[in-house]
């Protein structure tokens, strides 16, 4: 899935401590760290934000690439 933006395929989420984690989101819609060793628990998974441009959203406003 990618940025309906700016058509990258990377993006951010954040915890309440405004941490960031680089994630990715597969054609079922599912969030995977991009270092899947890292948990997302802890992580606000309702707003994506995109590492290409300013895009925030949800997982359905994503576009396929």
């Amino acid at each position: 899935m990618v940025c309906p933006q700016c058509g990258t395929a990377v993006f951010y989420v954040k915890n309440e401590a405004g941490e960031r984690l680089n994630v990715k989101v597969n054609r079922e819609l599912e969030i995977v760290p991009k270092d899947e060793t890292i948990n997302l628990k802890g992580f606000d998974l309702e707003v994506l934000f995109c590492l290409g441009c300013s895009w925030r959203g949800s997982l359905n406003q994503l576009k396929r690439y």
